[in-house]
C-alpha cells in the first residue's frame, strides 16, 4: 500500500488510493444527485448575456451562425468557470487568515476576506485541521475538507466554506463523507479524522458571513453512500444491439 494522494488536473485535482484512481467526494456527489436548476440557470446565464451585451451580439451576427452559437454555448462555464475561481481563491486566503496569517487581498474578492475574517474574530475560531485529505478504503472514495475547528458556542465543528448563491441540503452529504471517512493523511502517513460535535456551512459573499449548522450524521453518510452508487452506476452494458428486422420470409 501507498496511502492516498492528491494530483491536479486541468479540471481541479483527482486522487489515487493505493495506486488505484478513486473518485472525490463532491464528484460522486455531482454524479448522483439530480441538478434540474442547473438547465435554468444555463438558459437564464445566456438570456441575460445577449441582454445585456446588445453591441457585442451584433457583432457575433456579423461572425456568422456558427461562431455565434460556439460563443453562446460557452457563456453559461465562463461563469462558473469566474465562480470557481473567485471561491479557490478566497479559499486559499481564508486558510491563511484562520491560521492567523496576513494577507494580501485583491480588490475582486476584497469584502469576501473581510467578512471571513470578522466571523473568525467573532467566532473565536482556533483551527484543529484545515485543507485536510481524507479517504475511505471500504467506500473507496477520497476528498479534502476546509476546516475542523473549535467555535465558540458550538464546540468542535466541522466546516465547509461556500461562496456560492446559496446554501444546499447536499453539503450535508459533502460534510458527513468527510465525518466519516476511515482516515485523513497522505502517503501513508494516517490518522484517524477528528471527531466533531457539530458540522457546518460558513457562508461567505460580498454581503456578509454566515454560519449555517448542517445535519451530517450516521443516517446522511448512508445517504452519501447510496449517491455514491448511482454516480458509479455505468448504463451503457444494460443497452443491448438493436434488433435486426426478420425478413419476409421468415415473418411469413
Amino acid at each position: 500500500m501507498n496511502g492516498l494522494k492528491r494530483f491536479e488536473t486541468k479540471w481541479g485535482h483527482g486522487y489515487t488510493l493505493d495506486g488505484k484512481r478513486v473518485k472525490g467526494v463532491t464528484t460522486l456527489i455531482n454524479g448522483g444527485v439530480p441538478k434540474p436548476f442547473l438547465v435554468d440557470w444555463s438558459a437564464r446565464t445566456v438570456a441575460e448575456w445577449v441582454a445585456d451585451n446588445r453591441d457585442r451580439v451584433e457583432q457575433l451576427w456579423d461572425d456568422g451562425r456558427a461562431p455565434m452559437v460556439a460563443f453562446l454555448k460557452s457563456v453559461h462555464r465562463q461563469q462558473r468557470d469566474d465562480a470557481a475561481a473567485r471561491g479557490t481563491h478566497v479559499h486559499e486566503l481564508g486558510e491563511a487568515l484562520v491560521h492567523g496569517r496576513e494577507v494580501e487581498v485583491p480588490d475582486y474578492i476584497k469584502d469576501h476576506v473581510e467578512h471571513y475574517a470578522r466571523f473568525l474574530d467573532a467566532f473565536q475560531v482556533e483551527p484543529v485541521q484545515t485543507e485536510f485529505i481524507v479517504g475511505s478504503r471500504k467506500w473507496q472514495y477520497a476528498g479534502t475538507g476546509d476546516l475542523i475547528a473549535d467555535v465558540k458556542g458550538h464546540g468542535r465543528m466541522l466546516l465547509d466554506l461556500k461562496t456560492s448563491k446559496g446554501v444546499y441540503a447536499e453539503t450535508s452529504l459533502q460534510l458527513a463523507a468527510y465525518r466519516y471517512a476511515e482516515f485523513t493523511g497522505v502517503e501513508g502517513d494516517e490518522s484517524p479524522v477528528p471527531e466533531v460535535e457539530t458540522c457546518g456551512v460558513v457562508h461567505v459573499t460580498a454581503g456578509g458571513a454566515d454560519l449555517y449548522p448542517m445535519r451530517a450524521d450516521d443516517q446522511v453518510f448512508r445517504a452519501f453512500q447510496h449517491v455514491a452508487y448511482v454516480a458509479r452506476l455505468n448504463k451503457d452494458p444494460w443497452k443491448g444491439e438493436a434488433v435486426a428486422w426478420p425478413d419476409e420470409e421468415t415473418a411469413a
